[in-house]
């Protein structure tokens, strides 16, 4: 069976993770974040993509250690103004152990027009229900008050659209969280290639996306063999980054 050849610590993962979505066309120059709350404390403490560095570059002693409110406790880089983003998505749900954020460029197209994508394929359903629209964007969450909102905004979800800024990622881990910022962000393009063909789309009936989801969800094994092609091409072409 295929995998990796050695186990990845956290820090790691993270710095695999930014590279593998930068890949893909999910990252936008410097913006965007990633979070993991961190299982060897119990303080609400979590790992930190750095500010300033673009995905592509970052490297696994480049993550940052911060507190629950977002406050660098280790690492030579400084952490986003938007941190508020994470810290009270972890705080306000305890599944949402990883947070991702960007401005990836078809998510951030339906975020202009306020817009939700249709679930049209079997792929799709394993979001159906779980898809917010945080339709209100003032320019910036940089305190805890505007992170609380959004939380408290988005509920359950674990893709959102934040309107007129990008996309909000929420998983248990950070393969699965990964996973699905790469094939929300296939969903959102293949609604906006529709809108271009100039069809109007036909959804999955919602009594069949049930069945749907379930089947999509219940291989947990394609999360991890996602993951593991994805970080063994990432090691061909760009082995520094686990540094």
């Amino acid at each position: 069976m295929p995998g990796l050849d050695q186990p990845l610590t956290v820090p790691q993962k993270i710095a695999c993770a930014a590279r593998i979505l930068d890949a893909e066309g999910y990252a936008l120059d410097v913006a965007g974040h990633i979070t993991v709350v961190r299982d060897d404390a119990d303080d609400g403490s979590m790992w930190c993509t750095p500010y300033g560095l673009w995905w592509n570059e970052i490297t696994a002693s480049d993550i940052l250690a911060i507190d629950a409110d977002g406050e660098v406790l280790e690492g030579r880089w400084d952490v986003t103004p938007a941190v508020f983003i994470h810290t009270e998505m972890h705080r306000a749900r305890p599944d949402a152990r990883v947070v991702i954020h960007n401005h990836p460029y078809y998510g951030s197209l339906l975020s202009t027009m306020h817009k939700l994508p249709e679930i049209t394929d079997q792929q799709a359903c394993m979001f159906d229900g779980d898809i917010a629209l945080f339709g209100t964007y003032t320019g910036g969450v940089d305190d805890a008050a505007g992170g609380q909102h959004m939380a408290d905004a988005v509920g359950s979800a674990t893709a959102v659209i934040l309107a007129n800024h990008g996309v909000l990622i929420a998983g248990e881990t950070t393969e699965q969280a990964v996973y699905r910022a790469s094939n929300f962000e296939r969903v959102c393009r293949l609604n906006y290639d529709a809108m271009q063909v100039g069809q109007t789309p036909v959804p999955v009936p919602p009594d069949q996306r049930p069945t749907l989801k379930a089947a999509v969800n219940s291989h947990h094994m394609t999360v991890r063999y996602y993951w593991e092609g994805a970080v063994r091409r990432l090691l061909r072409e760009a082995p520094e980054v686990l540094n």
